[in-house]
């Protein structure tokens, strides 16, 4: 046992090295030794391990008293120096029931023996009465001697519960280093390991001790490496902490990259000071590659919800086309092209070559991410537009052929890398093909990508059927609708007519929109325009019957409101298997109506008449004629508008108006006045304005004379330029419906163009009538119709006097043709019957019938009328010679 002076335990602080200097007993430098017998002496550097341990001292002399006091006690005890020297160590911090066993230890002590132990202690109270310190203390007590050579001691004090906690930290540490699935290094200053545990031996290979010394280059590579490093400066140098930074790099025996999420942080010693770099990595190659699919199967859902939103918004198949490459380009591939079968654009459903791949394509569609690159693969570049075909044994045509993906090899030195062939399949049909490419830098195609392609293309491929579909029905009931419609330029007596007709665009089924100009006996005129409610096949076709059903009724010469009527017990007929009885019945019985079977109709029907230039208008919930009196503002006519037709129950109104030469007379369906954007109101009133603009003023209205000849063609082409400028001033282009503009401009029969003369029922009327004739045709230059003329005067005067009642009235009229028409108060109708070889009468009307190019009979308001038309000299038709007609009677 060594004897240590009682004095050197004044300062036993390493950590208070300036006080130990100051009071002369270190006189060396730091870090220099002094050798002093076989004792070596050398200050504590920072950081050592009583900067965790805090160790006092303290000496007991002869008489067992405190004769020295450490600062360390005095931290450790609470009890400053002053107070501390001259008490008793048993009777000041022992409790008093171990003050006994406690003498007996400090005797011993005293006797030269060494004792160790852990003793309980109490510090006294402080002089403010506040309660001193308890705790746990381990205490080492070596015997010396004082200068007089008399028996002292020397008591060396570790607080017991730093000692635990240290204990603590050290079982943590090692269960770290050697426990804990995670990587752990221990870098110091210089970024060298300085401990490494049993993780990442396993991960880089040899044992703990094997890493000691490495750096971070052993571990990654550059850049990789440099990157890090530099991040260890920083972390060292500033203090902050760095949590899951990404770091990729491989371990030896292996070319897979590894992923790691690393954290680091700066260790710090007991005093503060920094002693390096804590490395606490986790391999999250698995969570990474899990991370990926999770994002492509976000990605690849994202796409397919932006692919159901986006794609077949339209009817059109090249807006189709282009609406998936939108989608998938860039977000998919970098260059993709849609190719549909040529045949079936064409409406051909089997073009040739289908089976087998080889048929056929049309480009429709093109879509780059890469400098507007061409697509580049399988031959020369085909632009959209062009029509191609794939060579029989190439990837493309083989899906084609069976309907599979197929990858497309790459070209050597090509810019593309990877390339999808997928068939676009709708309803178990090919309709076209879709490729899809990668340049070089992107990722390869996978299997979960074929899969996604495959989903793309049959979405649009439906669409794109859907709209073929459409596209073939919305040409064949436009078709249906146009050949329903007048053909040509509509003629009519005293009329000059200008119409038009345009359909709804692609993406709008056609509508019932129809218009007809129908000539009628007596140089009328009917005028009639309509709309079946509703779109489609079955508008077009309603339409077509309603028109046939005017014509038939025209033909009739009923009266406005009359032909309505019988309009609507058709229209209610359509949609009933039985037709016009079976609706009728079916309306007297209650139930629900079935609304898909109930077909509604608007339409207003006018007869004009050229010698009086009166209009009588009906209409049938239709909207109202607009009239434009010449060097006056146009203005809607007030036509009571009634029911649709196909409702029922309600009858018609009748409005006459008489039209000033020159006026303007327009007829419209609700597509040219109202859609989404402009409301109804709105519509019409611009559409007066557009009528009201002097550019569409009639040329006469000028007061200069006009010949008739010239007339016609100047008011025909100026009608013309009306049509046009309504079109192009209204908001004609929406698309949303069908529009039928009917417009005429009156042009009345010229008063020395018609001979009107009353004859008393007696027989000498008969000759007055032929002579009346003779005499006007002769004054129109028409002698070559003089003596066909009498014969067919002479005849219908003959009946009128024969069958008719009350006077009786000759007209003859001369337009484009000349009529004849004999008037009397007799309802009954002549009817045409053939006569016997015996007979020697009943060939009058068969006369009629050979000698006229038409005839008939109508019903008037006070009785009827008889006419007949023979067509002028220079006419087209030829005429009829009297001899031999009346030689082909027998």
């Amino acid at each position: 046992m060594s004897e240590i002076p009682a004095k050197a335990t004044e300062s036993e602080d390493p950590s208070d090295r300036a006080r130990a200097e100051a009071a002369g007993y270190l006189d060396v430098p730091a870090g220099d030794s002094l050798s002093l017998g076989d004792a070596m002496w050398q200050s504590s550097p920072p950081g050592s391990i009583y900067d965790y341990i805090k160790v006092a001292s303290f000496s007991i002399g002869p008489d067992g008293l405190v004769d020295q006091w450490s600062l360390r006690a005095e931290q450790l005890f609470g009890i400053s120096t002053e107070r501390a020297v001259g008490m008793d160590p048993i009777e000041a911090f022992v409790d008093p029931e171990l003050h006994e066993h406690g003498q007996r230890k400090m005797a011993e002590i005293l006797d030269g023996r060494e004792w160790t132990g852990v003793v309980p202690f109490k510090a006294p109270d402080s002089a403010e009465g506040e309660p001193g310190k308890e705790g746990l203390a381990e205490v080492y007590v070596m015997p010396t001697r004082t200068e007089e050579g008399e028996r002292a001691a020397v008591c060396i004090v570790v607080d017991v519960r730093i000692l635990r906690r240290i204990e603590t930290d050290l079982a943590a540490s090692q269960s770290i280093f050697g426990q804990s699935p995670f990587g752990f290094l221990l870098i110091d200053p210089d970024l060298r390991v300085r401990r490494a545990n049993q993780q990442i031996a396993n991960t880089f290979g040899g044992t703990p001790d094997d890493h000691r010394g490495r750096g971070v280059h052993d571990y990654l590579q550059s850049p990789e490496a440099e990157r890090i490093t530099a991040t260890l400066r920083r972390v060292l140098e500033t203090g902050n902490s760095i949590t899951d930074m990404q770091v990729t790099g491989l371990v030896p025996g292996s070319d897979e990259r590894r992923h790691w999420s690393i954290n680091l942080y700066r260790v710090h010693s007991g005093s503060g000071r920094p002693i390096g770099i804590a490395w606490l990595g986790t391999d999250v190659t698995e969570r990474r590659a899990a991370a990926r699919e999770a994002a492509s199967a976000r990605r690849n859902l994202a796409l397919l919800n932006e692919a159901g939103a986006r794609i077949g918004n339209s009817l059109d198949l090249e807006t189709t086309a282009r609406e998936l490459l939108d989608v998938v380009v860039p977000g998919f591939c970098d260059l993709a092209t849609v190719d549909l079968y040529q045949g079936l654009l064409l409406g051909d459903e089997t073009p040739p070559g289908r089976a087998d791949g080889s048929a056929e394509l049309r480009r429709v569609a093109f879509a780059s991410a890469v400098s507007d690159a061409p697509f580049v693969g399988g031959g020369a570049p085909v632009s959209v537009g062009a029509v191609h075909h794939y060579p029989f044994n190439s990837p493309c045509a083989d899906a084609l052929r069976t309907a599979r993906p197929q990858y497309v090899p790459a070209e050597e030195g090509g810019l593309v890398q990877s390339t999808l062939a997928v068939p676009m399949v709708a309803h178990d049909t090919v309709v076209g093909l879709a490729q899809f490419a990668r340049t070089k830098g992107s990722e390869p195609f996978g299997d979960r990508d074929r899969d996604l392609a495959v989903e793309l293309a049959a979405r649009a491929a439906v669409c794109i059927d859907n709209a073929r579909l459409y596209r073939r029905e919305h040409e064949r009931a436009l078709i249906l609708q146009r050949s329903l419609l007048p053909p040509g330029d509509p003629e009519a007596s005293g009329l000059d007519i200008a119409c038009r007709y345009l359909p709804g665009n692609a993406a709008t089924e056609v509508g019932g929109d129809w218009f007809d100009v129908i000539e009628l006996p007596g140089h009328r005129t009917a005028l009639v325009v309509g709309d079946v409610m509703g779109r489609g096949l079955r508008a077009a076709v309603a339409m077509g019957e309603l028109r046939t059903a005017v014509r038939t009724l025209a033909l009739l010469d009923l009266e406005p409101a009359e032909v309505l009527s019988a309009l609507d017990e058709i229209a209610r007929g359509l949609g009933t298997p039985g037709g016009v009885q079976q609706a009728t019945r079916a309306a007297r019985r209650p139930r629900e109506a079935d609304l898909s079977e109930v077909y509604l109709a608007t339409c207003v029907y006018a007869v004009y008449d050229s010698v009086t230039r009166r209009c009588t208008f009906a209409n049938a919930g239709h909207l109202p004629p607009v009239l434009v009196e010449p060097g006056e503002a146009a203005l809607m006519l007030d036509v009571p508008p009634g029911m649709p037709l196909g409702v029922g129950g309600e009858p018609f109104e009748e409005v006459e108006v008489e039209l000033p030469e020159g006026a303007l007379l327009a007829l419209y369906t609700d597509g040219l006045v109202e859609s989404r954007d402009h409301p109804l109101d709105e519509g019409l009133q611009a559409f007066v304005g557009a009528l009201t603009d002097p550019a569409t003023r009639d040329p006469s209205a000028d007061g200069r004379p006009h010949s008739r000849t010239a007339l016609n063609a100047d008011t025909h082409r100026d009608l013309e330029d009306v049509c046009d400028h309504v079109l192009s001033t209204l908001d004609t282009h929406h698309g949303e419906d069908d529009i039928a503009l009917l417009m005429a401009r009156v042009q009345g029969l010229p008063e020395d163009s018609v001979g009107d003369w009353t004859l008393p029922r007696e027989p000498r009327s008969v000759g007055r009538a032929r002579e009346y004739a003779r005499a006007r045709l002769q004054s129109w230059d028409l002698e070559a119709l003089v003596d066909t003329a009498e014969l067919l005067v002479s005849e219908l005067v003959t009946n009128a006097l024969r069958y008719g009642e009350g006077e009786i009235r000759l007209r003859l009229l001369l337009d484009r043709t000349l009529v004849c028409e004999v008037w009397d108060a007799g309802l009954v109708q002549p009817r045409r019957r053939r006569a016997r070889d015996t007979d020697e009468g009943g060939r009058g009307l068969q006369l009629v019938g050979l000698l006229s190019a038409a005839w008939g009979s109508r019903r008037t308001p006070r009785g009827k009328t008889v006419w007949f038309e023979l067509p002028l000299p220079d006419g087209e038709n030829g005429m009829v010679d009297p001899a031999e007609a009346l030689l082909s009677l027998f």
